[in-house]
């Protein structure tokens, strides 16, 4: 067997055990990053990028206080951003992001990982770590990583929580949180205060099937909740869309005071539009944009 052959045939069989989604993923990761350029942003490393206002919790030592004497406040002297940043994801594992509609080609759940395997990817070229939030492995910077990651996101725990556990994430961390987020706004926010108050960036993704947007319901309709036993009867749901789409408006305005409540950033994706556009939203979030202008509907 010639040496060519040798390495083809090991090459196939490493392609065998590599995730199918994880393969898409990359693709899709490969085209979002043609043509970007590196970042810039704040961290530990040795140039000068920024001062800002002293906070509980910064060392003494990184206080500046040259410029701190200008000025009734406190201020830290912060230098560009040099190494390695580790991006944690989390997928809702609820057994409601199965949800898919006739409109849509995906799941929730199916669109919620590709994105979180795609941002992976990007954030491994980029020279960063990566790992799940709720995963068992430390983060890593290797293919292995991205495959343990994609093994983790294809078999879901449907019965776990709905919302992220608690977790001490390291400053400078960045986590991508992608759910439905059709939970109550008060055990949202008591769960992501417990993330945001370690210092990390944040970014929270709403997913969402066209059909929970539309509601193109109407006539004798009878509706179950997923994963739990109530059903609603409508005689002529047409009648109750109004209110319904007034509710679902009125819910994801808190989710974006929320967002804005924490220094988060907040972005809407429905699963019948392309994935590319919200991974370059998140992308540019996550390279260093303000959340604070990033309230957006990223596809």
């Amino acid at each position: 067997m010639s040496k060519a052959f040798k390495l083809r045939e090991n090459a196939d069989r490493e392609a065998r055990t590599f995730p199918p989604m994880l393969i898409a993923a990359t693709r899709i990761a490969d085209t979002v990053i043609h043509g970007l350029h590196g970042r810039r942003r704040s961290g530990p490393g040795e140039d000068f990028w920024q001062f800002r206002r002293y906070t509980p919790g910064d060392a003494a030592q990184r206080i500046d206080w040259r410029r701190s004497a200008k000025s009734s406040r406190l201020f830290v002297r912060e230098n560009e951003w040099a190494a390695t940043n580790t991006l944690w994801t989390w997928v809702c594992p609820h057994e409601r992001m199965q949800f898919q509609s006739d409109l849509a080609m995906v799941s929730k759940r199916e669109r919620a990982v590709m994105i979180a395997l795609a941002l992976s990817v990007m954030a491994v070229r980029a020279g960063e770590q990566v790992a799940t939030l709720a995963g068992p492995d430390n983060p890593g910077h290797t293919s292995a990583s991205l495959t343990r990651i994609a093994e983790f996101y294809a078999n879901p725990d449907t019965s776990g929580p709905a919302l992220p556990a608690h977790a001490s994430l390291p400053r400078y961390a960045t986590t991508v949180l992608i759910s439905d987020f059709l939970d109550p706004v008060d055990e949202i926010r008591e769960k992501l205060h417990h993330l945001a108050s370690s210092g990390i960036n944040g970014h929270m993704l709403q997913i969402l099937d066209p059909v929970e947007e539309t509601f193109p319901f109407s006539g004798r309709t009878e509706f179950h909740e997923i994963g739990g036993n109530r059903k609603i009867l409508a005689g002529r749901a047409e009648k109750i869309r109004d209110q319904y789409q007034s509710r679902l408006h009125a819910h994801r305005a808190e989710l974006k005071l929320l967002a804005r409540s924490l220094g988060w950033s907040y972005s809407l994706h429905h699963t019948d539009r392309p994935v590319h556009s919200v991974l370059l939203g998140l992308y540019n979030l996550i390279a260093g944009d303000s959340p604070s202008q990033q309230y957006s509907k990223a596809g």
